[in-house]
């Protein structure tokens, strides 16, 4: 039995942070002069990726350590000095005090999120499509990996088009990332982010073309991608979603059970 504890909180909200701190180191090594940064401040992981990436936050704040208002003011400043907003992704297992640090510092709170985990142990979900063929990316796919999560993505908003795509070339690149692509006869119709730290995955967005929607193709990315990580010894899968979403409600369908729901804090300008 595992508990939704302060201990698994530990757990999950270290592999989202390391998660991203890849993608930032990725940043800083393809492109040297953007200015991607992160540092940990009393076992909070602060990233830095430009002022507008979801990425620009921290992860794990007052669950490794009890906050203080020392802390803050270090973390605060990493922000405002590279001009950007100052947010914490907040889990509920952390000392409640904090609640209270943070409303006398200014911050709101502005978003909820579910972070959902299930067992890699015993039966998982198949592929049951018999056209959609699914598997991780090689090295010179990268850019295809992102051209379809950005075509996906388009179809929510025709603004994230260009994002997403700049986006995805670095989420591809990840030096423990494992993108995975779902391709019917040869044909690139949907794509799915993923990455393993020790022995816990964490699933990432999946998103499918418009003209290939409704054939299977995320329930098959979802199937390949636990199985994978189960082959390479991860005790753990987790994966953050809207709460009530469709995106929580197909995690469920496939075993993810939700650990706590995330409150996102903005400190006000």
């Amino acid at each position: 039995m595992i508990y939704s504890d302060r201990e698994l909180s530990q757990k999950l909200e270290r592999t989202e942070a390391r998660a991203n701190a890849d993608f930032v180191e990725t940043r800083a090594r393809l492109q040297a002069d953007f200015g991607a940064e992160w540092i940990e401040v009393g076992g909070t992981y602060a990233m830095y990726d430009g002022p507008e990436s979801p990425l620009t936050q921290t992860f794990g704040l007052g669950i490794f350590e009890d906050a203080t208002a020392e802390h803050l003011d270090e973390i605060e400043e990493f922000f405002n000095a590279r001009g950007a907003p100052v947010f914490h992704e907040l889990s509920p297992m952390a000392d409640q005090t904090l609640l209270g640090l943070l409303g006398e510092r200014g911050y709101r709170p502005i978003e909820l999120t579910s972070v959902m985990f299930r067992e890699l142990s015993g039966p998982l979900p198949m592929n049951k499509s018999g056209e959609i063929e699914v598997r991780r990316i090689d090295d010179e796919e990268a850019d295809l990996w992102a051209q379809t999560a950005a075509r996906g993505w388009a179809t929510i908003h025709e603004s994230l088009a260009d994002f997403m795509l700049a986006f995805g070339k670095i989420a591809a690149r990840t030096q423990f990332g494992h993108p995975f692509i779902a391709q019917v006869k040869g044909e690139t119709i949907a794509a799915a982010g993923f990455g393993i730290y020790d022995d816990v995955c964490i699933l990432a967005g999946a998103a499918t073309v418009p003209e290939a929607r409704n054939r299977g193709a995320q329930n098959a990315l979802l199937a390949a991608r636990l199985n994978f990580a189960a082959e390479r010894g991860c005790k753990l899968a987790m994966i953050c979603a809207l709460p009530g979403s469709q995106s929580q409600k197909n995690a469920q369908k496939n075993g993810f059970q939700i650990a706590y729901t995330r409150t996102k804090w903005q400190l006000s300008s």
